[in-house]
């Protein structure tokens, strides 16, 4: 949504440094986002570096309470503890904020906003909205067109979830795995608990009294919240994999009515963010390797789930740096303009 009015916009960027900030200014450029000035913010690991923004490079400057003077909108993402204790201090200034972090997520008080679901949330901010966790987000934009059709009673899902979530180190950890590995030499794993090159990790994030993860809690919490039905029974497993990039889910759901794999495809082609890749006699269906660098979210295999009444399982697969971070978040900056 790009009808910008004539205004300009003075915008910060907490985290501007990190992967994810790094997509932040290369997407506000290609989507032509009507920047007036731009001021990048990190810790102080960061001082002296420059960025490189339309051309022109910016100086990096320390994050402090009194970096939001002037500023319009600050895209954060910065970790949960920078958030909790840097936002307040912008909401004061009179920016509003988009946090790609966790540590608003939650709160009664802000809107967690995927604009293909419920854009209507941001009229309700009160100068914080949240940006839901990368795995979540691709799993509403591909479930939400179904959800208003056929209304979905139950959701089970398995994530293979990219190094590049976990941040760059890991990405580096990956890198330099693989090349031990097969160079028949042993690496010890310093930023995962094991071994990640030719492994899966069936742990992201931490394990809570319930024995589940918390990441996959915050895609139970996070989708009933964005998708407004506190009902819909949701059983996640989360799994880290050797890819770089993009995120790819097996989803597998069940509906109050009947609804078939044909009226699907018919529904999603027509869905806003994504694109549906489902011929697999001709071997074609998502993969990260096709979805990285992309703004859509793929969708594919596509089938009825013979073993239960009007269930249906696909496979669902999103670049997690852009649409699961900084595009989505850039997308609630854009309804913020109009």
């Amino acid at each position: 949504m790009r009808g910008y009015g004539a205004k300009r916009y003075n915008v910060a960027v907490m985290g501007a440094t990190g992967a994810v900030g790094n997509r932040f200014l290369r997407i506000l450029e290609e989507r032509a986002f009507p920047v007036n000035n731009i001021r990048l913010l990190a810790s102080e690991r960061s001082e002296g570096k420059k960025l490189k923004f339309k051309g022109k490079f910016y100086p990096v400057e320390i994050l402090n309470h009194d970096s939001f003077d002037g500023i319009d909108i600050v895209l954060s993402s910065a970790g949960a503890s920078r958030s909790l204790e840097f936002l307040p201090s912008a909401v004061k200034a009179g920016a509003v904020c988009v946090d790609n972090s966790s540590a608003f997520r939650m709160n009664e008080e802000v809107p967690l906003v995927v604009p293909e679901v419920n854009p209507e949330a941001i009229n309700r901010h009160k100068g914080i909205i949240a940006n839901p966790n990368c795995s979540t987000i691709q799993m509403v934009v591909a479930l939400w067109p179904i959800h208003k059709v056929a209304k979905i009673k139950r959701i089970v899902v398995t994530t293979f979830q990219s190094v590049s979530g976990a941040g760059q180190k890991k990405v580096t950890e990956l890198r330099e795995q693989s090349k031990k590995f097969l160079a028949g030499k042993k690496s010890a794993s310093k930023e995962f608990p094991h071994r990640i090159a030719f492994n899966l990790i069936p742990q992201i994030d931490m394990f809570l009294e319930n024995r589940y993860t918390k990441e996959e809690m915050k895609m139970v919490n996070e989708t009933r919240k964005i998708m407004g039905d506190p009902y819909i029974r949701i059983n996640a497993t989360c799994v880290r994999v050797p890819v770089f990039y993009a995120h790819s889910e097996s989803v597998n759901i069940e509906t109050e009515r009947r609804i078939t794999a044909d009226e699907i495809r018919k529904i999603l082609r027509k869905a806003p963010g994504i694109r549906v890749v489902d011929e697999p006699e001709k071997k074609s269906y998502p993969m990260p390797a096709d979805a990285e660098g992309k703004d859509d979210v793929l969708v594919g295999r596509i089938r009825e789930d013979e073993s239960i009444e009007n269930g249906m399982s696909m496979w669902v697969v999103s670049d997690n740096l852009r649409k699961g971070a900084a595009l989505n978040a850039i997308q609630i900056a854009e309804r913020l303009c109009n």
